[in-house]
Parts: C-alpha cells; structure tokens; sequence
C-alpha cells in the first residue's frame, strides 16, 4: 500500500520539524517527507488524504494503560483497549502487569503479545512485574522477561516497599538497558484512604491520602537513582512536592523521568463533592496548587511525558459506596483532546504536547517509535485540532465507562490512526 499524507502541518520533535508538507508512505515505512511529493506524476496504485489545516505526527505513545487482560477481561481485553487507544490516536501503548496472574513470567508476557497480535490494531509493549506476584518480596527474572518481549518492569498499582529491593530492581534493570517505572506511594501513610488528604475529603467524611505518601517515595526512589547512578521513572506524578523533587534531581545529573496523567493535571479534589466514584484514582485528585505545579513541570520540562493511566473498571467495582469503589479512570480516548487544553491555555507549545504524548515516551521505553523521519515505521496520528466533541461513553471502544469526563465538550481528536502503514482508525 502507498498513502500520501498532503498538505498536513507536520510537527515532529524528533526533527525539530513543524511545517506544511506532504507524507509519503510505502508499505509499512515512511518513505518520503517534504513538498509537492510525487504531484507531478500520481500512480493509480496511490491512496491521498487531504489534510490540509490537520496535525501530522509521530503515532500518539501511551506508556502507562491496563488491558486489564488475563483475569479482568470483563472490564478491558487487549483487542477492546487497543480499539480504544487507536480512536483516541494512539499507535503504541504500554501495559501495566496488574492482571490475574501477574505478568511476573514469561508465560504471561508471550500470551499478551500474542493476544496483540491477534487483534492487529496497535503495537503492544508489556511492562512486566518488579517483583513476583507484586508483592514486593522477591525480585523478578529480569532478563527472561525482556528477552520474552517486556520493555520495562514495574509493580504499578503497588508501591515497592522495599528500599533493598528497588536498589537491586534498578541496578538489575540498568545492565539490561531497561527502564524501571515507579509507583511512589508510602502504602503505610495511604493506608485506608479514599481521596486526597485536606478540606475536600474532610468535608465528605472521607479519610484521607496525604501529599507525603507520594513525596516520601519519590525522595527515596530519587535518593536510589543517584546513589547507584542507575535510571528511575516516576509514574502519575500528583503533587507539587513530587515535582520539585524531581526537578531538584533533574539539576543534579540524576537519571530520572516522570509522567503526569491528564486527570492530574485538569481536575482537582473538588471533583468528589458528589461523591463520583469515576473521580476516585490512585494517586487521588489534589488540590488546585497540585494541579497547577503539575502544568508548571510539564511546561518547564520536570515531567517528560503524558500518560492515560488508563484504568478500566466496570460498574461491579464502581457503583458502590465511595470508600469501597476501586481506583482509576479510563483515559485512552480523552487523553489527546485533555493535553491539547494545555495548548490552549498556553502551558505548552504543539510541539512539546507531541514530544511528551510520542516522543518522549519512546525514548523513555527505548522502543523504535516517535518520528517521522524518512525510514521509521509508518506510524502516524492525523489530528483535528478545531474539532469539536461532547465526550459520550456509549460511542467509546473500551469496555468499561468509567470517566468523569463524560458530557465535557472537548475540542481536538484524532481522525485517522495509521499503524505500521495501515489506518487503523478513521473518524469518518
């Protein structure tokens, strides 16, 4: 297959490119990039999009989602979450191991590669277990697991407790060239609660998750990186204590990365007055000041990407009283229209929204992904930044519905996903 891409606003940072230009593709590569490509004499076998006035750029990376799949499929499956992420422009995702078993053994690696596989829609990175079982006790094979196809290792959904073992866990992963992505929660001072810790959860009579849990852990995480001069990623950065604490780092050498996730950075606390379990995530919602020290990291480059924290549950986990509900939201197909509100409101330039959402993240996976220069995989997100869109979780591809944001009136999406030279997703 041969597809022209013409006439888009190319924005790749891998190239330090933004520009009006035309996008050829042949097969599964990017084949050619500049002005007026192949105009002169157009072959019959030749498929042209016209987007003029649309957003060309690397494939959308997700490195923080849950396909919730061994074990949960009746809240995600892996063919149900990649639907969800190509609609929300999404080319590569990467998934957490939470699922039953936890992907802590090569078995369970192969069968979610195999389940992507079968699907074909987008490409799907396993993120494998740091511990067995995430129990944070016993390390896990790390080189078994990479060399089964796990691009990084993490205990997501569980802090690991055990500084002796994060301190192997980060070396281990360093000689392998890996990334270790952390969930920094001191689970002793979190214990029980339900939101976060200040005069929101006060008022609701909910017990609280202080700014600390996480500070605590991000310090420590820190503290490891530096003192072994190994890599560390903090996942869903929340508070603004954690934002300077990794800033701090970042000016003293130390190999540290972070991610924010959108709810993080557009909702605050006040979002549980009605008690909405869809608002219940892990990190909680903060406060306005959290909110707000959020953009200011991703705008001053603290935090390097956006990630969904895609989280699906269905109504089994989520219409129930609120201390009881489980945690998270699903964000895969609202993630890319919630960043471009930054762009909007001047927090970041397209080009740092596409370098933190493509970029950025393959970097951090050190998968061959976000760019579009000539000879990369022909994976391409085609966005309409003037689009706009009421948010209606009965058109969603995911399985399960739980967001906040359902009846917010957005404005960008995605209109055509195209992985590997194939569109994958078509808005119309």
């Amino acid at each position: 297959m041969r597809l022209l891409l013409r006439s888009g606003r190319i924005i790749d940072p891998s190239q330090q490119l933004d520009d009006q230009m035309d996008l050829l593709i042949e097969g599964r590569i990017i084949a050619g990039l500049g002005k007026d490509l192949t105009r002169a004499g157009e072959e019959s076998d030749l498929t042209i999009l016209e987007l003029e006035g649309k957003l060309v750029v690397p494939g959308l990376i997700d490195m923080h989602t849950h396909l919730r799949e061994p074990g949960f499929e009746y809240k995600e499956t892996v063919r149900t979450g990649s639907l969800a992420a190509a609609a929300g422009g999404f080319t590569s995702i990467a998934c957490m191991p939470n699922t039953d078993p936890v992907n802590d053994n090569r078995s369970v690696t192969e069968f979610i590669l195999r389940k992507a596989r079968q699907c074909g829609v987008v490409n799907v990175y396993p993120v494998a277990a740091v511990s067995k079982g995430s129990e944070g006790a016993v390390i896990t094979e790390f080189a078994d697991l990479r060399d089964a196809g796990a691009v990084a290792f993490s205990d997501d959904g569980k802090s690991v407790m055990n500084s002796g073992l994060t301190r192997r866990a980060l070396e281990y992963a360093h000689t392998l060239g890996m990334p270790v992505i952390s969930h920094c929660e001191d689970m002793d001072l979190a214990a029980g609660g339900a939101a976060n810790e200040g005069v929101v959860a006060t008022r609701l009579g909910l017990r609280g998750i202080p700014n600390i849990a996480e500070d605590l852990m991000v310090g420590r995480d820190i503290a490891i990186a530096e003192y072994t001069g190994t890599a560390v990623h903090i996942a869903h950065v929340s508070t603004a204590g954690a934002v300077e604490l990794i800033r701090e780092a970042k000016r003293r050498g130390v190999k540290v990365t972070a991610e924010a996730a959108p709810h993080h950075f557009t909702l605050t606390d006040e979002a549980l007055k009605n008690y909405d379990t869809n608002a219940k995530v892990n990190p909680p919602l903060r406060t306005l000041a959290d909110v707000n020290a959020v953009k200011e990291g991703l705008k001053d480059g603290s935090l390097d990407a956006i990630a969904s924290d895609h989280a699906p549950h269905s109504t089994l986990e989520k219409d129930v009283e609120f201390d009881y509900a489980a945690s998270g939201m699903i964000g895969l197909e609202t993630s890319l229209a919630l960043g471009l509100r930054l762009v909007e409101e001047g927090v970041l330039s397209l080009n740092q929204l596409v370098a933190k959402m493509s970029t950025n993240p393959a970097r951090i996976l050190k998968i061959q992904k976000g760019t579009l220069k000539v000879g990369a995989d022909a994976d391409v997100t085609v966005i309409d930044p003037d689009e706009q869109w009421t948010v209606d979780t009965r058109t969603f591809q995911s399985l399960s519905k739980n967001t906040p944001f359902n009846g917010w009136r957005l404005r960008g999406r995605a209109i055509f996903t195209i992985v590997g030279g194939d569109i994958k997703y078509r808005a119309r």
